[in-house]
Order: structure tokens, then sequence, then C-alpha cells
């Protein structure tokens, strides 16, 4: 099973800060997190989109096509990191613990 090894499935984390002053703004903003939506994509916090992606091969089909739709202004970054690395996130709620809530994994075929 070495196709499903934690090392080699991969989470593509988006992270964006885009402005929001003009009407031009927002809806560069709305359409930015809709195609994000649109490609599986789900929101682990307010400005932190995160997608799995079965292997490195899939994550680099999924990071082109996020760079397909880049806003004009603004900050994106994205990070792809190995569901091992994904695992040992620790989260908090103020002081107190909280475990990872992974967002609803899609079933890959091929």
């Amino acid at each position: 099973m070495e196709r499903f090894s934690e090392y080699r499935v991969m989470w593509i984390l988006v992270l964006f800060d885009l402005p929001t002053e003009t009407k031009k703004d927002k809806k560069a903003y709305t359409d930015f997190r809709k195609n994000l939506q649109k490609d599986g994509f789900t929101m682990f916090q307010f400005s932190i989109y995160v997608r799995h992606c079965a292997s490195s091969e899939n994550a680099a089909v999924h990071i082109k096509r996020v760079k397909s739709f880049l806003p004009e202004y603004g900050q994106v970054g994205i990070i792809c990191i190995t569901d091992k690395q994904f695992g040992e996130i620790e989260l908090f709620y103020g002081k107190k613990a909280s475990g990872v809530k992974t967002p609803g994994q899609q079933l890959e075929l091929f």
C-alpha cells in the first residue's frame, strides 16, 4: 500500500491576504475564494484554504490551477505538505488545545 503512504499523500494550503477596499477588490476576493472552492479546497481558517491530494503529482495539477486564477492584487502563498506533517498541526482555541479537524476528504479513484 505504498500509494497511500502518509508521506506520499499531500495537502495544499493556500494562504492569502487580498484587498477589499473597492467593489472591484471585493469581487476579485470573492471570485478567488469561489475558484478555490470549485477546485475542491475547503476553508481551514478565514484566509487559509486546504485541499487533500493523493500524490505530489496530483498536488502539482491543483497548484498550477490556483496559479491560473490568482487575483491581480494582494498576497497569496501556496504550501504543499505531507499528510504526516498535516497531522502534526497543533491547534488552540484560546489556551485550550483542539484536535485537527480535517476537512471532508474526497475519494479519488484515479
